[in-house]
Formats: C-alpha cells, sequence, structure tokens
C-alpha cells in the first residue's frame, strides 16, 4: 500500500477506514449491506472492496441469505483478515530492538525482540527490523494492510505523531530511521521517545492499567520515564517530560552524558550499576549475572542495589510531593532484580514523601517487559487511548474503532 500524496489519496484512505472500521465493528457483511453502512456509491466500495481484498486485508466469510434473491447465489460475506497486519510499532532502544504488531481487528499478533551494537547504523537496525516484524504471527503476518508504524527513538522529539523531519535539536538519526521505515514500507511513520511509550504501553496494557496519575521509570542502558497526569499522557516543552534519568543524586559524583554531573543515570544505568558491582569484587557481565548473585543472597550484591534502590527511591519521592501520582512503575532489565532493588525504592518513599501520600501510593514493577515501548508505538498509531487525548496527533488512521484488546498481562505488585 502505498504513502498518501495527496487530497485523493487522503480521501481514498478515508474510504478505506470506514469500511474496515464497519467490518470491524459488526463483524462479517455483505457488499450489500456494507453499502447500507458506509452510504458509498457502489462503483466506490467495489472499487475499494477489491482493492482490499487484493492486498489480503479483507477475505470472504462465506456465503448468507439476504432475503429473497430471485435466482443467483447467496451473497458472499466478507470478514477481515485476522493474519492482515494493520499497525506496527518499533522501539529503537540503545542496544535492542523490539517490535510489536496488531491485526485489523485492533488484537495484538506477536512481539519480538534482538539485542544489537550500541553503534549498529540506522540502516542495519531498520533491516532487522523488518526482519523481526517478519517473524511475527509465526511468519504469517500479511502487511498488506498495513496503516502505519509508531516508532520509539532514545532522545526528545520534538513533534510527536510528525511524520517527516528531525527534532529540535537537529539530531538527523531519528529523522534517518523515519525516512528508511517509510521507504522500506511504503507507510506514514510517527516517532515519539520510546521511554515515553514505554509509559504509555504500561498505563494502557500494564501494571498501571486504568490509573489516571501514573509515574513510569525505565532503568535500562539509559534511565528515563513518563507521566501521565490526570488521564493523560503529558510530554512537555519541545518533549522533553520524563528525562527523570537527569535529576542530580550526586553533585560530586561521575559526569553524566547530559552534560551535567552526578545525574541519576550515573548511579542507576545498567553500566553504572554493573561497574559498580565489578569496582567492588563482583563477577557480572550483564544483568543476568548480576540477579544470579541476587539470587545466591551475596552481599555485595544487595547492598549495591540497596543504596542504588535509596537514591531512585529519593528522585521518586521527590517528583511525587510535585506531581502525586497514584501508581509508580519500575521497569527496565535492572527492574529483573526484583524486591532487592524495590523494597529499597520502597522504603525510601515511605520516608520522604509526604505522609498524607504515604499510604496512597502503589508502587508495581512493570509488567510488558521488552515489548511495552513498542506497544507504546501501536498506541500512537491508532490515537484511540483517552491517554492522547491532549497529546499531538498523528494521522487520524482508526477512527471510530474501539481500542487494541491484546492478551492480558497479570499485575505484579512491589513494595508499599
Amino acid at each position: 500500500m502505498s504513502l498518501p500524496r495527496g487530497p485523493l489519496s487522503q480521501l481514498r484512505r478515508g474510504h478505506e477506514e470506514l469500511v474496515l472500521g464497519l467490518l470491524r465493528k459488526h463483524g462479517p457483511l455483505s457488499r450489500g449491506e456494507l453499502g447500507k453502512l458506509c452510504r458509498l456509491s457502489r462503483t466506490t466500495l467495489y472499487d475499494i472492496l477489491a482493492e482490499l481484498v487484493a492486498t489480503g486485508a479483507v477475505v470472504p466469510a462465506g456465503q448468507q441469505d439476504d432475503g429473497p434473491r430471485g435466482r443467483g447465489r447467496p451473497a458472499e460475506t466478507l470478514t477481515l483478515n485476522p493474519g492482515a497486519g494493520q499497525a506496527i510499532g518499533i522501539d529503537f532502544a540503545r542496544r535492542a530492538l523490539h517490535v510489536a504488531a496488531v491485526n485489523l481487528a485492533h488484537e495484538i499478533v506477536g512481539a519480538a525482540s534482538e539485542p544489537h551494537d550500541a553503534d549498529l547504523p540506522w540502516e542495519r537496525r531498520v533491516d532487522l527490523a523488518e526482519r523481526l516484524i517478519g517473524r511475527l504471527g509465526g511468519g504469517d503476518l500479511r502487511l498488506g494492510a498495513l496503516s502505519a508504524i509508531g516508532a520509539g527513538v532514545v532522545g526528545p522529539i520534538s513533534d510527536p505523531g510528525s511524520e517527516g523531519g528531525p527534532d529540535d535539536a537537529g539530531e538527523p538519526l531519528p529523522h534517518r530511521a523515519q525516512v528508511l521505515l517509510r521507504e522500506r514500507f511504503g507507510v506514514p511513520v510517527l516517532l515519539d521517545n520510546n521511554t515515553r511509550l514505554a509509559a504509555l504501553g504500561e498505563a494502557i496494557w500494564g501494571a498501571a492499567a486504568g490509573g489516571r496519575d501514573v509515574l513510569y521509570l525505565r532503568l535500562s542502558h539509559g534511565v528515563g520515564g513518563g507521566l501521565v497526569i490526570d488521564g493523560s499522557l503529558h510530554r512537555g516543552a519541545y518533549g522533553l517530560s520524563g528525562e527523570f534519568g537527569h535529576i542530580v543524586v550526586d553533585p560530586g559524583g561521575r559526569p553524566c552524558s547530559c552534560g551535567g554531573t552526578g545525574c541519576l543515570e550515573t548511579v542507576a544505568s545498567v553500566r553504572a550499576v554493573l561497574d559498580a558491582y565489578r569496582e567492588r569484587g563482583g563477577q557480572a557481565d550483564d544483568v543476568r549475572g548480576l540477579v544470579e548473585a541476587v539470587g545466591r543472597a551475596e552481599p555485595g550484591a544487595l547492598a549495591l542495589l540497596a543504596e542504588v534502590g535509596t537514591d531512585i527511591g529519593a528522585v521518586l519521592a521527590a517528583l511525587c510531593n510535585a506531581v502525586g501520582p497514584g501508581v509508580i512503575v519500575i521497569g527496565g532489565e535492572l527492574a529483573e532484580t526484583g524486591a532487592a532493588l524495590l523494597e529499597p525504592i520502597g522504603r525510601t518513599l515511605d520516608a520522604r514523601i509526604m505522609p498524607i501520600s504515604r499510604h496512597r501510593v502503589s508502587l508495581r514493577r512493570a509488567t510488558l517487559g521488552e515489548a511495552a515501548g513498542a506497544l507504546g508505538g501501536i498506541a500512537l498509531v491508532l490515537h484511540e487511548s483517552p491517554l492522547l487525548s491532549r497529546y499531538p496527533a498523528g494521522p487520524d488512521l482508526a477512527a471510530g474503532a474501539p481500542p487494541p484488546s491484546p492478551r492480558h498481562h497479570n499485575l505484579v505488585k512491589e513494595g508499599s
């Protein structure tokens, strides 16, 4: 399906979405029933249906009796092809790539992830994304009905939901990814900060589902997060909301990539924690090794995570006193250390947030894992969630459709 380029193409896209929306809402329908519901001319409707059938978005569902028809066979009914992908979400993390897809019924049909080197060129990252997307749905996912891709990238994005152009800092790399994806798949590509998209995913489908005031913190190779305030995702001026990793915890600490000193990211990122653990004589090449040390109740690992958790809790307590969330969600690879990290965070929160708030804030571990950012990218494409009601909108690609219905995820609550 080619990228819309003018008013006629946009009109046709609108007609396609109207027909797809009716099939999504009502289930299998005959051409006659579709004609009554969509009010398009017979010629236009049949032309749209022919294209949707040719691309695999719509398939025959059988035949039904529409009542007295005189001669001829019963009317053929058409339905959405559950194997046809409609929206793709991609999380271009620092050292890994994560993808997810929904079908035309807005059901999550698959997710996949693969690590890579931090300096992997964008061309190869997009190659990897294409390969991972090809695995979704057991390799049977058809992309003829693909409407858009929502992509998360590291760093601020000046215009979330935009479909073209570099960010305000002049950084060409996110735009490069956008152009490559658009050329590869031939559909609009909407960009946003990947950690903010992870917050969106957790707030819609994960640990904070249903929460109106949510603070999400991701402890990965970078440290960042996202805020849901009064039921809406908050992006801040110039897309800078959620840069919690650059709150100072040690003014005399190590230099940070942002140009500051002693930021939370310098003590609570994956690299910082592993470096500190090895400086104390620990043996771990990755987070899995650290988790194994915690499982052995190794004193050095437990002591280090208690210190890191205290720093994290101090930052979260200050944010709680400023913002007043009802739910705090901790995600990212370091959350895999579990109670060894979550309990010190909880103790510090209890000690530092205002007494009136102490028993009203729920600390939870994220539940969506590596797919959170990609699922947030899908939400950005569909623009269906109330969390996006005051958020910059991309193309209205799913007007009138119900929100996605992914697999259920059990909530995992930790701490206070």
